[in-house]
C-alpha cells in the first residue's frame, strides 16, 4: 500500500495522455465541490494539484470520487420548514497536509438552519510553523468569510425585510 498517494509524481511514473478526460473531470468535480457537495472539497482541491501531470494514481482518485458520488447521488443540502435559522461555523487546519511544499490545509463550514451554505479547503497561502499557527491562519480566513456572511445577511434582511437569522 502506497503510504503518501499525493506525492509528487516520480520520475518511474508516466503522465497520462489527452486520452485521458482528467483536467475535464477534476473541473466539474471543482464545480459540484464548490456549489453542492463539500464533502468532496478536501480530495478534489489536492487531486487538482495535479493537473498538470496527472498519473495513474491520481486517476484512481478521480474514478474513486466518482464512485462515492454515484453512492451518495440522493444526498444533498436540506432546508427544513420552520427550522430555527442561526449561523454556525466550523473550521479546522491540517498542518503540513502537504510536506512537499510545506503547506497546511484550512477548511471551514458555515451552516444555517442545519445545512451548509458556504464552505472552503484550501492550501494556506503561508507557511504555518506550528500546529497553533496553522490554526489561527484557518481561523482567520473563516472568520473574514463569517464577516462577509454576516454583512450580506444583514442586507439581505434590510434591503428585503426578511429576518432568517
Amino acid at each position: 500500500m502506497d503510504k503518501d498517494p499525493f506525492r509528487p509524481k516520480g520520475d518511474d511514473e508516466e503522465v497520462l495522455g489527452h486520452e485521458v478526460p482528467y483536467l475535464s473531470i477534476v473541473g466539474a468535480l471543482m464545480y459540484l465541490a464548490n456549489y453542492t457537495r463539500p464533502d468532496i472539497a478536501f480530495i478534489v482541491n489536492l487531486l487538482a494539484r495535479y493537473s498538470a501531470t496527472p498519473t495513474r494514481r491520481y486517476w484512481v482518485g478521480v474514478k474513486t470520487i466518482l464512485r462515492y458520488l454515484q453512492g451518495t447521488q440522493d444526498l444533498g443540502l436540506w432546508f427544513p420548514k420552520n427550522q430555527v435559522s442561526t449561523m454556525v461555523g466550523y473550521v479546522d487546519a491540517g498542518y503540513m497536509t502537504d510536506p512537499h511544499n510545506a503547506r497546511s490545509q484550512t477548511s471551514f463550514v458555515f451552516l444555517c438552519g442545519g445545512a451548509a451554505i458556504s464552505w472552503r479547503s484550501m492550501k494556506q497561502t503561508l507557511v504555518a510553523t506550528s500546529t497553533n499557527h496553522s490554526e489561527i491562519i484557518a481561523l482567520y480566513e473563516a472568520t473574514r468569510e463569517c464577516v462577509w456572511l454576516r454583512r450580506m445577511i444583514g442586507h439581505i434582511q434590510k434591503s428585503y425585510g426578511l429576518s432568517f437569522i
